[in-house]
Formats: C-alpha cells, structure tokens, sequence
C-alpha cells in the first residue's frame, strides 16, 4: 500500500521544523491550518464548538499546545486533546474547542507550539468543583449546580445572578400493551431519571464535559427500565449548553410500549403574569410569540398615555398592574391568563399551536404550520430558558409543551415522542417468517427484538437573563438545528492522509467531469428520495431504503430484506468520503443523520446481540442476521473524528472487543452449519465481512488508545491469512475462528477449501484494508491482498492469469471492485490492469446504458401517490459502491483514464 500512497500526488501543504516550534504550512499562504465554518459563516449567537484535525504521520508530537487565530489576528481561546495517534505515536487526530462570537468568520488559523505558554491564555476560565454532592460549574457568564444523585441532572442554571432555570429531569411514560383498545384503555406509569453515576470527562479551560448514567425509575411503583446515558457540555464565557441525550429501550415489545418520553426543565417565574413570554419556532426562521397574557383588550391600555401592548408583544417589560391608573387594573386583571402552550409535530408535514387557561377549560387553536424547528422558550422579562431539539420535526412525533406559565414554577417540556401520538411500537411487523428466498429476509425465532436498540438526541439550551427579540430566538433555533462546526479544508484533510485512499474533485477531462457529475447525481437523487417519501421518523430518520421497484414506482419498503438498509454495502461511508472530497455542508447533515442513526438504531447496546449490528430489513432490527458489519467503528470514525462526539466515541468503544460475541453466536449458523462445516477453533466466522469489521474496530481501539494488543490481533489474522495457501480466496466462505487472539484456520472445507465472494470486500473491507496495510509493515499479508485484488476480477482463462497457481478468481460485481484492480495495477505499475479496471468500473452493472445512472425521469398521475422525480434503476447497494468506486479509482489510475468512451462522448 505504500507504494500507492508515495506515487500518488499530494500539493498544497507541508511541515517544517523551525527551531523548537512545529509549524503547519500552507504553500503560498499564511502559516497554519486554515478553519473554515461548515455554512461558511460565523455562528449566529455566540457559541461554543468543538472540531477535529488531523495531522500527517510524525508532524506534530504528543504534548504539542495549539493557539487559534482569527482572521485579523486575534487569539481565540483554544483547548486540545488527542484522539488518535499515528504507529509512531505522533498526533493522528486532535479534539479543539474554542468559543466565538458572530463576528469570528472565518478563516480562522490553527498553529500549533510547543512552549505551553505560548498558547492562549483565558480571561476568565471555565471551572468545575465537586462540592457537597453537586458539581458546580462556572464559565464567567452563568453558574450552573449538577447533581451526582437522584432524580435531577440539573439543579439550577443562574445568569446575572438570578436563577434562570431550576431542576431538570428526564420523563417516559411506561404504557402496559399496544392499548388498541379504546374501551379498555391500557395501565400507564410515569417513570423519572434516577442518576446511578457522574463523571467530568473534561473539566476546561474552555469547555467542561459532564456525563450522567442512569435509568428510568416509577414515581410510584418498581419499574425500572430504559438505561441513558446524557452528557452536558459547558464553555468560557458562552450561555449555550450543550444537551446530547441517548436512551437504550429495554422493554419486551410485546408489552412495554413508550407513551411519552422527553426531558422536563422547570423555570422559576418572578414578575407579573403580563411580563412572562412564550416563544416557539416555526418552520424556517418563524417564530410564534405571545405574552402569558397578552395586554390586548377592547379599549387600549395605557401607561402614560401610551400603549403598552406593542412592547409587551416584543418582550420589553411593561409597568406592574399597580402602577397603571385604577380603570386600567380593572382592564388588565379581566383579561385570561393563558397557563399552557403547546406546540406538536406529529408528522413530517404537520404541527399545531393549542393554549389554554388551565386543565379545567379546553385548548383552543393558536397556530399551525407545516416543519417547526423545534425551539421553545418560556420565561419573564427577568430570565428564562429556551430548549431547541435538533432534527425535531425530522424525528416526529415530537412536541414542545409550557405548563403552569402563571404559577411561580412553569414546566418546560421537551418530548421526543409525544404522548399525543399512539404509544411507540417496537414489535416486528409480523408474526410469520418470510425467507431469503422470497423476500431476502432471514428471520428467526426469537431474533427479530428490539430489546438493546437505542437512539440518541441532540438539544441545546439557552439560558437567557432576559427576554430577547424575536429575531435572536429565531437564530437561537437554526443555532440549535445546525451546530456550529468549523472543519479543515478538503485539501488538507487529504494532504494529512486520514482514512484510506480517496480522491479530490476534479473536472479537468470530459471523462472526470462525467464522473464527477454523476457523483453529484447520486446525491441529488438521495437527496429528493428522503424528502418525497418522507424518509422520517423517531426510528426511521437517517436511513434510506435498499431497493427500488420500478412498478410501483416505490421503493419495496415492505419487502423483508429489500427494505431500510443498515449499512448494507456501506452507504455511510459513500456519504462521508462524499463529504471529505467536497466539504459541502449538505452532505455532512446527510452523513451525520445517517451515522446517528445506523450506530444506534441498527445496533444493539445490551441484552443477547450487545454490539451486534441487524441486517437489513422492513423493521430496523427484525433480521435474523446479527453481525459486526453493521456495527463496525470503521463506520462511524469519519463522524466521531471530524466534531469529537463523545457518544459516537462510546459507540466505537464498545465494539472493540466485538469478536468476544463470535462464541455465543456463530454468524454463518444457517447458511454453512457447524455440523457440515466444522472446526477445531472456538467459533467461525468468514473474512469478509466478518474478520474484516473486527479488523476495523481493532485499527480504532489501537489508534485511539496506542493499545498494542488490539494490533497484535490484527497482525496475527494477517499471519493466519497470509499462511493459507489460497490466502483471501480461503475457505468454503467460512473459516476457524480464535477470538482471543484474532487467529484464523482454514480448516472447515467439504469438499474444497477456496472460494471467491463479493461479500467479502464491500463492507467496508476494502477500505479497512486501504489503511491498514498503510498502518502496517506485513510483507505477507500485503502480497496476500495484492494477489485478491489482482485476480479478483480476471477471467479464468485470462492469458494474463498463472494457469499453475491454483488460486480462483473471475468474482461478481466487477464494477464494484475496480478499486481493487486499480490497486493492483499502481502496486505492480500495469498498464494492463489499470485497463481493466477502468473496464471494469464503467461496465453497465445492471444499468441500461451507463450514461443513464442517476438520471431521473418524472412521474405524475394515478399511477404515483403525488408528483415524484425518480431514478428508475437506482439501489443504495449499486449507488454506494460505485460512488465508493469512482472517489477511489480516481485517486488511484485517474491518469489512466481512457481518452474515450461512449459515456462521456
């Protein structure tokens, strides 16, 4: 793989040395790594943000300090800690944070120096102390007391020295049965947050991370269930607190259904009731905004004579009822005090605004819309506290409620799945099996559970010492619906040499620019496909489905295994490698989704299949297949590296050790049964995808850690592996399996003992190996890989082929590994496979004509639900790998390309 690497041409940036200080240079520019913002603009409240960098093997030395400049010069606060080394023990990766104002745009410069006081020094750090059972947080605009016990992640939030918001709680309403029944409704139970432990993962100077673990607790009663996980983020001299909020379901679907579950923040209320504010945002940048009791009466009221309403409707304070003239109070104190709000998405489409007095009295209309942004606010003109739900109305049925907004505590409710909408359904969606056979399903008994799915949210709060104009709680809410992030440029991402072999856009021949233009196609495509068919929902929303049928004109969202994806053939990483060659913040929200999604919806976090991944399927998790495929960190680096998501770290955690669960459940069980297959090792398991993921997750445990055991299992399968005579053409499809050490035997064959899969390099192995062998010297196993990806695809009786060496080859899918052909031809610098390869990659693959791929046609009439723009030949299996295919081929024969073809002439 080096030789790929070293014969590939990287412009733009080198490291030099000068003195003691390491410094990154950009050629032709100011010296650092140049940040820019995701949406090219600064954030539009101050805020808080963390990002990654990566730096090129050997650069930049442990113990390294950053400074971070901004465009005119000015040092902004920064604080740095790594999160994954090169083999030499160099920096891979870097976590930073830092806080900013609207006026930060970027470029920002990253420098990094070696003197620590050198680096930027705060004015007022941030600081956290554990005192008397509460963890107390300053950051020199609020100070904020946590709890270590109970029922409360937070106890209060104090802003210029009022108490803004007071305690805070998780809430799931427990429903016994599906209660389909109206007549006989189902028994209910309110369960709250009981915190088990705390931990400060980071404690400043600029940015304090607190995690809470706990479960859900009856108010009354024993039940005890839905484990979470919720960690607050706090930064210097920045309001914005950052909510990341993951719960497992560990219920028995048949029977533990979720009524309501969300987040509930209590808001002390001091002024009067015409001086206490509601505000929820609307689609886009509206905003609903009402007084609790709006001073709009039949005759004017007035103070001074002047009338009061127009400023009390933009949330100035206005005079005590005592202070207007005697007629007025009447006025006034006549007017409804309106005590509950509430605003409900209960479908992509769709959400009402309802108020009303008290429990006694009916809600009554206030509004309606079609996407909220999902942003509530609830205060007086003395302080209060505005929540925003990321992806709110994406992840329906979701729903913001004020409660008791005229008594001197109000309840701020933040549900994730409304208690309005039908209790959440985790059972598979039917009771009969469906085969492989007929519907590409493998169900089995007892496999098709939701017990150990998880899935996690996002929300930001805002603690406010005012209220503020409509204008700012709009942007308060797109703040919270898209979070800062600032992200290194494409160039430099690919200078630095992260994450395999993949290519920069490039437009410079009639043949790239087609390529390029069909990789924007596939995106557009996928793009308007989740928007018209509603690709939403609490379970649903970052998955895309696997299939299309050209009849229905749908995708077979109904057909076992033809269904939602799963990662299946790695769409997450087309997505991702998509985003690094382009830095488009529109495909970084499609990535982000899709990572959320499938590491905690598709895997399991407890119960029989923990860190396990379900195949794909009509329902997320009703496949029989559980298989590391699907959970693999080689999924979920991109994210985790790029913004140092702690969550998406925990998930890559706890895969490390995934092999451990081969023991308990052999994944090729049904298809190659022990009895027929058998072997002297432990387990079993095939290459590819199997040993591969696990390779993956070992690759990322060793650079996240520096752990040399997790690389001693790697290269004991690149022994095993390179030992076998017929390397990774070895096996019936199924091999002998050492957990502990990472071993392999080749000795379950009956009758032969080679074979050639597709299986084996499409699910992420192909790019593990890209990196690993880049990672690693093993002259064994890199000519054991040159070989698979020489032969893979040549014909049987290829003249070009050894007709003494045994080894198989003329595998499916040859469009799909053209990567590995073109690597092939870069290692053994020839012509003729680069070629082929490109033969290969441009081959019609299920395709009419291969100018066709991506393009669409438009549907309208009986025969579609609504008017649609479809793609009538695409499959996300086709779409990831040739996209995966095209970003890599092009970095690795691009000069090879032919002059000609009917595609692009």
């Amino acid at each position: 793989m080096k030789k790929v690497l070293q014969s590939l041409v990287v412009l733009g940036f080198v490291f030099v040395c000068v003195g003691m200080n390491f410094e990154l240079v950009a050629q032709g520019q100011d010296s650092g790594v140049k940040l820019h913002w995701l949406k090219d603009q600064a954030p539009d409240v101050p805020a808080g943000v963390s990002w990654g960098v990566p730096f090129p093997q050997g650069e930049v030395k442990k113990g390294i300090q950053f400074t971070l400049a901004t465009a005119n010069g000015s040092r902004l606060p920064v604080q740095s800690w790594p999160t994954a080394y090169w083999p030499d023990g160099s920096l891979k990766w870097v976590g930073l944070a830092t806080t900013v104002d609207t006026t930060n745009e970027g470029p920002l410069t990253l420098s990094v120096v070696e003197k620590k006081e050198e680096a930027n020094q705060l004015d007022s750090p941030l600081s956290v102390e554990r005192e008397d059972g509460q963890i107390k947080i300053k950051n020199g605009t609020m100070a904020t007391h946590l709890a270590e016990r109970g029922r409360s992640l937070i106890d209060s939030i104090v802003v210029d020295g009022r108490k803004v918001a007071g305690s805070a709680r998780l809430v799931a309403i427990h429903q016994e049965g599906p209660g389909e029944d109206v007549l006989n409704p189902p028994n209910r139970e309110k369960t709250v947050s009981r915190i088990d432990s705390v931990r400060i993962e980071q404690d400043g100077p600029v940015r304090a991370v607190i995690r809470f673990d706990g479960r859900h607790q009856a108010v009354q009663g024993t039940l005890e269930w839905l484990p979470f996980t919720v960690r607050l983020y706090f930064y210097a001299d920045s309001n914005p607190v950052k909510m990341v909020h993951s719960f497992t379901y560990d219920g028995n679907q048949q029977q533990d259904f979720i009524k309501g579950l969300g987040l509930q923040f209590d808001v002390p209320m001091r002024e009067q009731v015409h001086n206490r504010h509601i505000r929820f945002s609307g689609k886009d940048q509206g905003l609903w905004a009402e007084p609790v009791k709006p001073l709009a009466s039949r005759r004017r009221i007035s103070y001074q004579d002047e009338s009061v309403y127009p400023a009390q409707e933009k949330g100035n304070r206005v005079p005590n009822v005592e202070e207007f003239e005697p007629p007025v109070q009447g006025l006034i104190n006549d007017l409804a005090d309106w005590n509950d709000f509430k605003l409900v998405q209960e479908s992509p489409d769709g959400f009402t605004i309802q108020k009303r007095t008290s429990p006694k009295g009916q809600w009554i209309a206030a509004g309606a819309g079609t996407r909220a942004s999902g942003f509530a606010f609830v205060g007086d003109v003395s302080g209060g506290l505005g929540v925003g739900l990321q992806n709110f109305w994406q992840t329906y049925p979701s729903h913001l409620e004020i409660n008791d907004a005229t008594k001197d505590v109000a309840t701020l409710n933040v549900w994730m799945w409304s208690p309005e909408a039908p209790a959440m359904d985790m059972r598979h969606y039917d009771t009969e099996a469906h085969g492989l056979q007929a519907s590409y399903e493998d169900v089995q008994e007892g496999f098709s559970i939701a017990n150990g799915v998880a899935r996690t949210h996002v929300l930001t709060l805002f603690p406010e010492g005012s209220v503020a104009s409509h204008k700012k709680y709009a942007t308060k809410s797109n703040v919270s619906q898209n979070p800062p992030l600032l992200t290194a440029s494409p160039e430099y991402l690919h200078s630095a040499n992260v994450f395999g072999v993949w290519s920069l856009p490039d437009r410079s021949s009639p043949g790239k620019r087609w390529i390029e233009d069909k990789l924007d196609a596939a995106i557009e495509v996928y793009q308007k496909e989740i928007e018209q068919r509603r690709w939403y929902g609490f379970w649903d929303y970052g998955d895309v489905m696997h299939s299309y049928d050209g009849v229905r004109h749908k995708w077979r969202y109904d057909v076992g295994g033809f269904a939602w994806a799963n990662s299946e053939l790695v769409p997450d990483m087309w997505l991702w490698y998509s985003y690094l060659r382009t830095g488009r913040e529109d495909i970084f929200r499609m990535a982000e989704a899709m990572t959320r999604h499938t590491g905690e919806v598709d895997v399991y976090h407890s119960g029989r299949f923990e860190d396990l991944g379900t195949r794909h399927n009509v329902i997320h998790w009703g496949d029989g297949a559980k298989e590391a495929r699907i959970s693999q960190a080689a999924l979920r680096r991109f994210y985790y590296y790029l913004t140092t998501d702690e969550r998406t770290g925990d998930l890559m955690h706890n895969v490390s050790d995934t092999e451990e669960s081969y023991t308990k459940l052999d994944p090729m069980r049904k298809a190659m049964p022990a009895d027929e297959y058998p072997t002297e090792a432990p387990t079993r398991l095939r290459v590819g995808p199997d040993w591969l993921a696990l390779a993956g997750n070992w690759m990322t445990a060793w650079e996240r850690t520096g752990d040399e055991k997790y690389l001693e299992k790697i290269k004991n399968g690149f022994d095993s592996i390179a030992s076998m005579r017929y390397g990774l053409f070895s096996g019936p499809g199924v091999l002998g399996f050492y957990p502990e050490t990472g071993r392999l035997l080749n000795d379950t064959a009956q009758p032969y003992d080679h074979h050639t899969s597709h299986l084996l390099m499409i699910m992420g192995g192909a790019e593990v190996l890209f990196e690993l062998t880049d990672l690693i010297d093993h002259e064994g196993f890199e000519e054991t890989f040159l070989n698979y990806s020489r032969l893979y695809s040549i014909p049987q009786d290829s003249p070009d082929r050894s007709s003494s060496d045994g080894t198989v080859g003329d595998g499916n899918f040859k469009s799909w590994h053209a990567r590995l052909t073109a690597y092939a031809a870069v290692q053994l610098d020839d012509p003729k496979l680069a070629e082929r390869a490109w033969k290969d990659f441009l081959g019609n693959s299920g395709w009419p004509k291969p100018e066709q791929r991506f393009e669409t046609i438009n549907i309208s009439g009986p025969e579609v639900l609504h008017p649609m723009e479809v793609s009538p030949w695409t499959s996300t299996n086709e779409t990831a790998q040739w996209c995966l295919n095209a970003i890599q081929i092009l970095e690795l024969i691009e000069n090879q390309m032919p002059e000609k073809h009917p595609a692009w002439n």
